[in-house]
């Protein structure tokens, strides 16, 4: 059987992914695609508890390199628990967040630098590399706004809190930002990055065209 396809989303928190993960999942499912629809962190019993951790303000004295041993012992578990078998099963995975995030977050924000990021993606990830990242970058003010006030219902709404990252400052979001971009900027074959403050259709719409593009080159069209 052919391998699966690997698609990850990757941006900051407000940026949309949330809703444009499942405006995608419904777009290839329509399609008749087998799929896998994870997230990280989270996405296994053990990467949920991991998340709730990571997340959750009251974890606000966890230090910066068990922060990203964290992130990395949830991703492995995930790959192996989920997302290597569904790509041998030959189903279009789609992630919400994968090393790029830490990569951003933790080598960006938290200053630990890519190379320690990338090294332990390679020792603990068997390297595993999207097929595909689809990066929304809207404007950095647009993206935090968004989340603050999603999260602040969230928490109303649930009693679930996890607003640890968004209590960062705004010098910590420019540095995630801007690695973003560096990241694109490294990697242009395989990060398709939409920017600007569109629409969720306009998004879509773009996010559509790359999937597309790419299920050719795989001898998959639509």
């Amino acid at each position: 059987m052919p391998r699966g396809l690997f698609i990850t989303l990757e941006g900051l928190d407000g940026s949309g992914k949330t809703t444009q993960i499942k405006r995608l999942a419904d777009w290839l499912e329509i399609r008749g695609f087998p799929l896998l629809l994870t997230r990280q962190p989270g996405g296994t019993l053990t990467g949920d508890r991991i998340r709730e951790i990571l997340l959750d303000s009251r974890s606000s004295g966890l230090a910066t390199l068990a922060e990203m041993a964290l992130m990395f012992a949830d991703r492995a578990q995930a790959i192996a628990e989920v997302i290597d078998p569904a790509l041998s099963a030959g189903k279009i995975v789609l992630c919400d967040r994968f090393t790029d995030s830490t990569e951003a977050y933790q080598g960006g924000g938290r200053e630990l630098g890519s190379a320690a990021v990338l090294e332990l993606h390679r020792l603990l990830c068997a390297n595993l590399q999207p097929d595909l990242t689809l990066l929304l970058l809207p404007s950095l003010e647009t993206s935090l706004d968004r989340a603050r006030r999603r999260n602040e219902r969230h928490s109303a709404k649930t009693g679930q809190d996890e607003n640890r990252f968004e209590r960062e400052q705004d010098a910590f979001y420019r540095r995630v930002w801007e690695k973003y971009r560096e990241i694109a900027a490294r990697e242009p074959d395989r990060v398709v990055t939409i920017e600007g403050n569109l629409g969720i259709d306009q998004v879509h719409e773009q996010i559509v065209e790359a999937v597309a593009e790419r299920l050719v080159i795989a001898g998959r069209p639509t």
